[in-house]
């Protein structure tokens, strides 16, 4: 399994996306999302500043509750 490294939000977004989360409001620089199941996520959009491998692992393990290879097949 490969090492995983920072991804830039758009990415982020669109991977999440293709999971079923729906965008439901943005505020500042955070877009927040909801799941048909009632799961909600919230993943921060700074200036081209790509999301650090501890949010990011958090965010694949917690949040969206899928493994990393998975993960890395949805990139």
């Amino acid at each position: 399994m490969p090492r995983l490294k920072p991804v830039k939000a758009e990415k982020l977004i669109k991977a999440i996306e293709k999971l079923g989360f729906k965008k439901i409001r943005q505020k500042g620089s955070h877009v927040s999302f909801l799941h048909s199941d009632g799961r909600t996520l919230v993943i921060p959009t700074h200036k081209n500043k790509p999301i650090k491998v501890g949010l990011l692992n958090h965010i694949i393990k917690k949040d969206l509750k899928i493994s990393r290879e998975w993960f890395f097949e949805l990139l």
